[in-house]
């Protein structure tokens, strides 16, 4: 995506944030199959899936109210297995997306310093107001549920985590 700032014209990859919302697709799928079946856990992602490519409209409607033009770029496969020998397809699944949303948070912090280096009061806003504070609390989110994942450890553990995630309200 391309994004006009008033002196400057600067690319934003929404490729990557597809991504993201892609292989939270592909953890929502892996997590519903019926020889892994964590509904919770299922929930969960397909949860920040949606979220994320709401997060993506919402860029491209502020690209197109800006003047830019969207262009949608390929994007990449994701993982569709999650086993781990040592830490289980749980914790691996849950490090994997707390790494994506710091992936996330810096890409956004990137447009946020551009947006202020150019003077652009009306992007540093939105993405302050529309993306920041959000991504920070899923962040701080997703990094408790790694730390708890880590003392529960495989197996039975996981299934009460499971269960949590099931009564939990969602991340978004």
């Amino acid at each position: 995506m391309v994004f006009y700032v008033p002196s400057i014209i600067f690319w934003w990859d929404d490729s990557v944030e597809s991504s993201i919302s892609y292989g939270y697709h592909a953890m929502f799928a892996y997590f519903d199959r019926d020889n892994v079946a964590l509904e919770g856990f299922a929930k969960f992602f397909n949860e920040l899936s949606l979220r994320d490519r709401g997060q993506v409209e919402k860029l491209m409607r502020y690209q197109n109210k800006r003047g830019g033009r969207v262009q949608l770029l390929e994007i990449s496969l994701p993982l569709s297995e999650f086993d781990h020998g040592v830490k289980g397809h749980a914790l691996h699944a849950m490090e994997f997306a707390l790494s994506m949303e710091k992936i996330a948070n810096a890409r956004l912090l990137h447009v946020h310093r551009i947006a202020l280096r150019n003077h652009d009061a009306q992007l540093a806003d939105f993405v302050e107001s529309e993306f920041l504070s959000m991504q920070v609390e899923a962040i701080k989110k997703i990094a408790e549920h790694v730390s708890q994942l880590r003392r529960v450890g495989a197996g039975h553990g996981v299934w009460h985590f499971n269960q949590m995630l099931l009564r939990e309200g969602g991340i978004a």
